[in-house]
């Protein structure tokens, strides 16, 4: 069974489609950091990234593989390094590179052929898997989603200011809603859950009651 969370950067897919995959007892697949893997990646190795043709050259020879819900990139884990301002400022030159999309769509597939997982994104319910079984759009407003990534950035002592994160958030929010490949949409058929005023174990449990109603619809 496949469980996709998607919706704008900031409204907890990450931290709640993990718990939510430990729940249920699935698999984790978090996409964003395939994204974010990559840009770190060709950041410190010093690649053009407004140069369309030298990222996707880069990008694609990078071995990236799914261990146990963790991400792993040339044959080490990712860890913090991947979530920093700098990485979320030019992760567009790699969410916007069709040829990389569709590279890393295709390895999204593979992992989750003949399993259950839980994916999130901003595309996984309408482009990676559009036939999944349970879809959610988690969402919140931007000042929501600011102060969120203003306190993680905090946890990780970096330096962190609320009103140049939420430009950033609502310049990211343009991108997203804009960018050719991979447009952040909610599908047709998945359940918005507004999450400004729930915290992470609220929402965890009322996605896990809905999949667990639809697993036995499934099986039954």
């Amino acid at each position: 069974m496949i469980v996709t969370i998607d919706g704008p950067a900031g409204a907890g897919k990450s931290t709640i489609a993990k718990r939510l995959a430990d729940e249920l007892g699935f698999e984790f697949l978090d996409t964003g950091a395939m994204y974010r893997a990559l840009t770190w990646h060709a950041q410190k190795s010093g690649v053009r990234l407004a140069n369309a043709q030298e990222l996707e050259a880069h990008c694609l020879a990078v071995s990236l593989q799914i261990r146990s819900g963790t991400l792993w990139m040339e044959q080490a884990p990712v860890g913090p390094e991947i979530r920093t301002p700098e990485v979320s400022r030019d992760i567009h030159f790699v969410a916007d590179n069709v040829q990389i999309r569709r590279y890393l769509v295709d390895l999204q597939r593979q992992w989750v052929c003949n399993a259950n997982f839980v994916s999130e994104g901003r595309d996984q319910g309408t482009v990676a898997f559009p036939t999944a079984e349970c879809k959610f759009f988690l969402t919140a407003t931007p000042e929501t989603r600011a102060r969120r990534r203003l306190r993680q950035l905090q946890q990780q002592n970096l330096p962190s200011v609320y009103e140049e994160i939420l430009a950033a958030q609502l310049d990211r929010d343009r991108r997203d809603q804009s960018r050719p490949q991979g447009r952040l949409l909610k599908a047709a058929d998945a359940i918005t859950i507004q999450t400004d005023e729930m915290s992470i174990a609220q929402v965890v449990a009322q996605l896990a009651k809905i999949v667990q109603v639809r697993w036995l619809a499934r099986i039954c």
